[in-house]
């Protein structure tokens, strides 16, 4: 479809790792103007002894400078030049990579006051599903002066994060029609409403309506032939909207506790809804994992103490978000328990509109960003998943029973048993060029039995964060979306930034100070096992522009790769390039969010490329590559600005006509026959 390319002044009012205010406050309840919640005193140091100085003096004698300027202690050798072989002239920031199903030339940084898509030369792009389309046959239309809680129940979601996409699927069979589901992770209350500047000038209804905007939708989608775009199709049998009323089952040692148990649910077997739904991951077996991230902005815990510091660990210290006021169980004082019901990861069966989700306790409370799922070498199911917040961890669940190829019944119960960990990484010295090391999984949970001291089994599992921080792992500069690849198994964790690590706390895992650019990590686990407790690791990408010394695109040469900051998602295609999507660019670069792809084996790895750019104000998320010539892509929050409204519209996306922004699932894909 044909773009509109509306330009406005550039932004300059970025917080803390580059987001608006606006941002800031609905995402994730200004984490960045919050104390750190992670207080432990785990070390920020390895203990190698590398050219016989250890780790700590060589960081002290070279980063006494770096404090003043928030430059990295000490620079690769390789961070100027590329490796010998590795792109030279090549110019494989534009060019596909040799040998990679990556069949696209790379565009260049899109201003980020553009409101406008853009995707490479011989491909074009369409909504598939934006907030508000109905998804039941008799759902109204959207209606943005009208709205209404009861139709927001039948119509998609607000912000999409995560998605997930099955092509045909049981009783809509065919290479043209498939499922679609999808996370609504948060709503943007001053651009749902008019005359809005706080949750204080909601009405009762208005937060009902954005209480059923959260969530995850699910819907049925079509195309013409295999040169058209994706579209929802309103009516699907299997379509499904899940929200802050839906019923979910607990499941794992932690269900039924007393640390679960509310006046609504003696039992702490049942809750209703999902919150902050951030990334996910499809198992083995067919099922959507969704991950509930910044849950804790949600509740009110004015006057509620915290003599152990639980609430103050998990960032439960705001006003909420007005919710309180037409559901009591948001308010902290009224209701203690109900918080430890959010932070878990959820499965969905999304072929099945009648089957009840479930929270997975076994896989450990934080804030999730989602958990993807890799089969060990004796059939087990490991779990991947990061905590979104500055200096937390890593984690590895790994199930107690097996995968049984095609018993989908058997397989969905294989997260709700298991053994948890907690990674902790150490370099090796900088000597090698490199920033990497070796690391081990540390035990919290093993054969149902906690391995922390103090800590039952039960309170391992609804405090994780303390848990972990007893057992001492890495502290990491937001460690996000975590994915194997599918052909190597080697695992990429996207660390998004940290702006307050400092000169003093900049280790070899986490190697520059002010790291408002973010980078992403490999891990490779011994034997090339995912049921291994051990494992190497190294620093692939060092994010931000290509100029700056202290980045690093896997000893590629600089001179011919795209600027990239804040990586987030990350996603391969099935030749295993890693997709990269980003959350920040326009406050760091000065660039919309983009969405990106880096080989990451052979001569051509670290040739990272942008292949398409969202609007003013959006982020780019939940990346699903079909093949070469088409990928899925979430547009989150466009024209999110501050000083933005309905009244004061800054992007019109996804150019409908009818006149606000709307967040979309989008489909790129190549324009045939040109």
């Amino acid at each position: 479809m044909t773009t509109p390319v509306r330009m406005l002044p550039l932004l300059t009012s970025a917080h803390e790792g580059g987001r608006s205010s606006m941002t800031c406050q609905y995402r994730c309840g200004n984490a960045c103007a919050q104390d750190v919640p992670n207080t432990s005193d785990n070390e920020y140091f390895g203990d190698i002894v590398a050219a016989g100085v250890t780790r700590r003096a060589a960081l002290r004698a070279g980063g006494v400078g770096a404090a003043f300027v928030g430059l990295t202690a000490w620079t690769l050798p390789q961070t100027a030049a590329a490796a010998p072989g590795k792109g030279k002239g090549k110019g494989l920031a534009k060019k596909p990579a040799k040998g990679s199903a990556l069949g696209f030339e790379g565009i260049a940084p899109t201003p980020a006051n553009v409101d406008a898509v853009k995707v490479p030369e011989g491909f074009a792009w369409a909504p598939i599903i934006s907030w508000g389309d109905p998804l039941f046959a008799d759902t109204p239309a959207f209606d943005f002066d009208n709205q209404t809680p009861e139709a927001q129940r039948e119509q998609a979601g607000y912000n999409c994060d995560y998605v997930q996409f099955h092509l045909g699927g049981a009783g809509n069979n065919g290479a043209h029609k498939g499922l679609l589901a999808f996370n609504n992770e948060y709503t943007n209350d001053e651009l749902m409403f008019r005359g809005i500047s706080s949750s204080d000038d909601l009405t009762d209804e208005q937060l009902e309506i954005i209480m059923a905007a959260h969530g995850i939708t699910i819907t049925e989608v079509a195309r013409r032939n295999a040169s058209s775009a994706w579209r929802w199709v309103q009516g699907g049998k299997r379509n499904r909207r899940l929200h802050t009323d839906s019923p979910f089952a607990v499941t794992g040692p932690a269900a039924g506790s007393a640390h679960l148990r509310t006046k609504a649910d003696p039992r702490g077997e049942r809750i209703l809804g999902t919150l902050n739904n951030c990334a996910g991951g499809e198992t083995p077996w067919g099922t959507y994992l969704s991950g509930e991230e910044n849950f804790n902005q949600y509740f009110d815990a004015t006057g509620a103490p915290d003599p152990d510091g639980k609430l103050k660990r998990y960032g439960i210290t705001s006003s909420g978000r007005g919710w309180e006021r037409v559901q009591d169980r948001f308010s902290v004082t009224k209701e203690p328990n109900e918080v430890n019901r959010f932070g878990w990861v959820v499965e969905v069966d999304p072929e099945d509109p009648t089957s009840t989700p479930v929270k997975h306790t076994s896989l450990g409370r934080f804030k999730h960003e989602g958990a993807t799922i890799a089969l060990t070498a004796d059939g087990r199911a490991a779990a991947y998943m990061g905590d979104d917040e500055r200096f937390d961890y890593i984690y590895k669940f790994i199930s107690k029973a097996k995968y049984v190829e095609g018993d989908k019944k058997h397989n969905m119960t294989l997260l709700t048993e298991g053994d948890l960990y907690v990674a902790k990484l150490t370099g090796d010295g900088a000597a090698d060029g490199e920033y990497d090391g070796t690391g081990q999984w540390l035990p919290l949970v093993v054969d149902g039995r906690s391995k922390v001291p103090g800590m039952s089994v039960e309170e391992v599992l609804v405090w994780t964060r303390i848990a972990a921080d007893k057992v001492g792992p890495t502290k990491m500069d937001r460690p996000e979306d975590v994915q194997p690849s599918p052909v190597t198994g080697k695992i990429y964790a996207a660390m998004t930034n940290n702006t307050r690590r400092t000169a003093a706390q900049i280790d070899e895992a986490n190697p520059r100070a002010n790291n408002k650019h973010g980078h992403v990590t490999e891990f490779t686990e011994d034997g090339g096992d995912h049921g291994s407790l051990t494992f190497t690791w190294k620093i692939v990408l060092v994010a931000g522009d290509p100029n700056d010394p202290q980045t690093y695109f896997d000893g590629y040469d600089k001179s011919e790769v795209s600027p990239i900051s804040c990586p987030d998602n990350v996603a391969f295609d099935g030749a295993g390039n890693l997709w990269i999507a980003t959350d920040g660019m326009p406050g760091t670069l000065g660039w919309c969010d983009a969405l990106y792809a880096m080989p990451v084996e052979g001569e051509d790895s670290g040739a990272l490329r942008q292949f398409l750019s969202v609007p003013v104000g959006a982020e780019t998320c939940g990346p699903t590559i079909l093949g070469p010539d088409s990928v899925i892509v979430a547009v989150q929050h466009p024209g999110e600005v501050d000083g933005a409204s309905p009244d004061n519209v800054v992007s019109q996306f996804p150019y409908r006509g009818d006149g606000q922004p709307r967040p979309s699932v989008i489909h790129a894909y190549r324009r045939h026959g040109r």
